[in-house]
């Protein structure tokens, strides 16, 4: 998908925001468009059909978090990747923002490079929602689901079936958030009764085979994978 083809809405009720921000997405040659409250938001969200929705917590009319529980509501935006805009310190705000369907926050104030360069991670997502490619290769390393194969730098690694399971997860949608609660569901579903000290274990392993860097904890919420 070209640059061009990608649309993202940029909500917040700073004109300084929206002027910059806008700018260098515009620049970057994505198609922007912008709203500077909640319920402007969800209107343009239904019209438009963003790829990615930038998204201010603070905001008269209608907030951030209840703008993107509105929008996780509607059919055709379940796909739809959404970040929030946080300033530095607000915890409470990125949990609420989770809990309400966000897939990641970008912390204020943050510079235009560092941006884009977020922006272009959380649009990989939608290059792995495309492609039904058992398959995945994200920078050195391979991942094939069919084979419970792992190769990093062109070494095969072996992992148990369990770890294999929850770096697939991870990596399935690079920068995306995944919750805890998600992680066991999916990992471990029904099979036993396990505690959130076992996700830790797991991704303490994953750290020590596929490198610390790649795996980030979200305070509270849960882990990303980190390209």
């Amino acid at each position: 998908m070209n640059k061009k083809d990608i649309t993202i809405l940029l909500v917040d009720d700073e004109p300084d925001i929206l002027e910059i921000v806008g700018y260098n997405l515009t620049a970057e040659g994505y198609n922007v468009i912008t709203a500077e409250n909640g319920v402007e938001a969800v209107k343009l969200a239904k019209k438009k059909k963003p790829h990615l929705i930038i998204l201010d917590v603070m905001m008269p009319e209608m907030d951030g978090i209840e703008a993107c529980e509105q929008i996780r509501k509607l059919p055709d935006l379940q796909n739809t990747i959404i970040t929030f805009l946080t300033a530095r310190g607000e915890d409470y705000s990125q949990v609420a923002g989770f809990d309400a369907g966000a897939d990641d926050y970008i912390t204020k104030p943050i510079r235009p490079k560092v941006l884009i360069s977020k922006v272009k991670a959380l649009l990989r997502r939608l290059k792995e929602d495309e492609s039904s490619d058992n398959v995945v290769k994200i920078g050195n390393l391979v991942i094939n689901r069919d084979e419970y194969k792992i190769v990093k730098d062109k070494k095969e690694i072996i992992l148990p079936r369990k770890e294999f399971e929850l770096l697939s997860l991870l990596a399935s949608k690079p920068g995306k958030v995944f919750k805890r609660e998600d992680i066991l569901d999916k990992v471990w579903g029904n099979e036993v009764i396990v505690g959130g000290r076992t996700i830790d274990v797991h991704i303490r392993k994953l750290r020590e085979k596929i490198g610390d860097n790649s795996f980030k904890t979200i305070k509270g919420v849960g882990y990303k994978f980190v390209v």
